[in-house]
């Protein structure tokens, strides 16, 4: 599903050269659960919008699956392309949920849907199942800031999966919520990826990267450890 060769990206910083990809070679299967971790500034989070198509690398290949089964080579593609793939096929969680303040729980979960000019009646057959799995009958009609920091989240992942995607990014999704709030939107997410669904994590957390099935750590750019759980000692 996801092929990246020698992939780089250098952003400038002042008058010195960030190199915040360095020859990146990355190959990921429909339905793996994996972890991007790594120091402040080694690379983690261009990687992941680099994945999410939000970034072109500055050189090298980025394949994705299209719709239709075949390879898709991304770093071509202009940027509607690249917006109607983001759209239709990747779903994004992030540490700061990025909600409309002014729009309810269910709203802001079906923006995506009126957004790709889907009909009343088949959004809200989509969006029912989906606030029932999030937990969020009652909290349905409730602005953002009348919910908590963990239904917040449920609301940013009931919004990037209404669109049924196949890749869903998140990044440090627990960073802003209590212990308790953590595990149910890890456990949420965990479903997801049970379900079929591609899962990315990007976090500072030991014991949240220790759940994914496989393990990636970054230094400086690079990725120096690519280790999937089958291949740690009993």
């Amino acid at each position: 599903m996801i092929q990246v060769n020698q992939v780089n990206k250098t952003f400038q910083l002042g008058d010195q050269p960030v190199h915040a990809l360095n020859n990146i070679q990355l190959k990921i299967s429909p339905g793996e659960y994996l972890s991007i971790m790594g120091p402040s500034g080694s690379g983690k989070s261009t990687l992941l919008n680099m994945l999410g198509l939000l970034d072109i690398p500055d050189d090298g290949e980025y394949w994705l699956q299209g719709s239709d089964g075949l390879a898709l080579d991304t770093v071509p593609m202009d940027e509607e392309v690249r917006a109607r793939y983001r759209r239709d096929h990747i779903g994004f969680v992030f540490q700061s949920y990025h909600l409309i303040p002014r729009l309810t729980a269910a709203e802001n979960i079906e923006l995506p849907l009126v957004l790709a000019g889907i009909p009343p009646d088949e959004r809200k057959e989509r969006l029912q199942p989906i606030i029932q799995r999030l937990g969020l009958e009652q909290r349905a009609g409730h602005l953002p800031n009348q919910l908590s920091g963990g239904q917040r989240q449920r609301v940013a992942i009931g919004r990037a999966t209404i669109m049924r995607p196949k890749l869903l990014l998140a990044d440090e999704p627990t960073g802003n919520l209590d212990s308790h709030s953590g595990a149910e939107v890890i456990e949420l997410l965990e479903e997801l990826n049970n379900d079929g669904i591609t899962l990315i994590i990007v976090t500072h957390d030991m014991d949240l990267g220790d759940r994914a099935k496989r393990k990636i750590r970054m230094v400086d750019g690079e990725i120096v450890l690519d280790k999937s759980r089958e291949q740690e000692p009993s």
